[in-house]
């Protein structure tokens, strides 16, 4: 748990508040309303960031008439960063589909916006549909990867670009930045290159956090590693492998369906007969709140937070707002962030040195 760091003592949870919820009975356009509703509820919730699913095509099968069209993530987490105050926010940006320099100044100009609360959930869809938007061919296992790698490390060479301490703003000299604090970054991969320093000073918190699904297998380039396992055992087995690889957070990622008025299984029965659920890899808890509080309360002994997955969001956020994380904060298992602190702070994240900083002629 992020006390075994620097942050806030207990259990961080993130909220998945793509459309109307995870079951994809639920899909709905994304209005700008019901996008402020779900996130200024989660984060009077206490949770500790939201995270918002995208991809290049709409949900739905294929683009057709059963497809509901969306805003695409990153604008959504903009948003949002001027309604919230204290909840991170995460957009999903796809590496096949996103030229690298744009989605590193997406993601630097959001946690400018957002005073120091962006986080980026890698995506890397690489179905031919997805890719044939942006004119690309499918990508083999071993290419994507090696892709992944490359956007992350370049995006993160990018936001050490500027120094901290670049922009000097001498009215005196006229001089906006110093330039010998401003640093070239020449990337050559398998299929792209960058040049340039970043065209926005370094983030509020140096670097972006980066969530990363254990699938991807770039645990050592994460901040957080999204584990996806059907059971508590496997949960905690995928968590101890991705410490081993050097991911300083482990999450786990629960899909929810929660009793309300009807019971969970009658809720679940019902959104099954107008559109099954898919089989997802994910622990799942079909149940009461009392059972799911107690379930997080084992899975807190092995990951070190949870992001849920509400089946609708319009019913099961209510529920857990309203007994589970408060019960989890009787237990001394939650806490939620304060008003002015960092995503990196809530997490317990240490705030990097810039690469170019800590060298010795950095300055010269």
């Amino acid at each position: 748990m992020t006390d075994r760091h620097t942050g806030l003592p207990g259990l961080p949870l993130a909220l998945e508040a793509d459309g109307g919820g995870a079951h994809p009975a639920t899909r709905a356009a994304v209005t700008p309303k019901a996008l402020r509703q779900t996130a200024v509820a989660a984060e009077q919730a206490g949770f500790a960031l939201v995270t918002f699913a995208d991809a290049p095509l709409p949900p739905g099968p294929g683009a057709g008439a059963g497809s509901v069209g969306r805003i695409e993530a990153g604008a959504r987490a903009a948003y949002l960063s001027l309604l919230t105050d204290r909840i991170g926010l995460a957009p999903t940006l796809h590496i096949t589909t996103t030229e690298p320099f744009h989605l590193a100044t997406q993601l630097a100009s959001l946690d400018h916006a957002s005073h120091g609360r962006a986080a980026w959930l890698v995506g890397a869809a690489a179905d031919a549909a997805a890719l044939a938007t942006v004119g690309r061919e499918p990508v083999p296992a071993g290419a994507l990867r090696r892709e992944t790698e490359d956007v992350v490390d370049t995006a993160r060479a990018l936001w050490d670009s500027w120094e901290d301490d670049a922009v000097v703003k001498d009215v005196a000299t006229g001089r906006y930045l110093d330039a010998d604090r401003v640093h070239h970054i020449d990337f050559e991969g398998a299929s792209f290159t960058v040049k340039g320093p970043l065209i926005t000073p370094r983030p509020p918190q140096g670097q972006v956090v980066v969530l990363a699904p254990d699938a991807l297998e770039i645990d050592e380039r994460a901040d957080v590693v999204l584990v996806g396992r059907p059971t508590p055992a496997a949960v905690a087995a995928r968590a101890d492998a991705a410490r081993e690889a050097g991911a300083p957070l482990v999450f786990a990622e629960v899909e929810v369906v929660l009793d309300t008025a009807v019971p969970a299984a009658d809720r679940l029965a019902a959104l099954d007969r107008t559109a099954p659920r898919p089989e997802s890899g994910r622990l799942r808890h079909t149940g009461s709140p009392e059972q799911l509080t107690e379930l997080l309360a084992e899975l807190a002994q092995f990951v070190d937070g949870i992001r849920l997955h509400p089946a609708v969001l319009a019913d099961d956020l209510p529920v857990l707002a309203e007994q589970v994380l408060p019960a989890l904060a009787a237990a001394g298992l939650h806490q939620p962030p304060r008003p002015g602190d960092t995503l990196r702070t809530t997490l317990g994240l240490p705030r990097p040195a810039n690469r170019f900083a800590a060298a010795p002629a950095a300055h010269a």
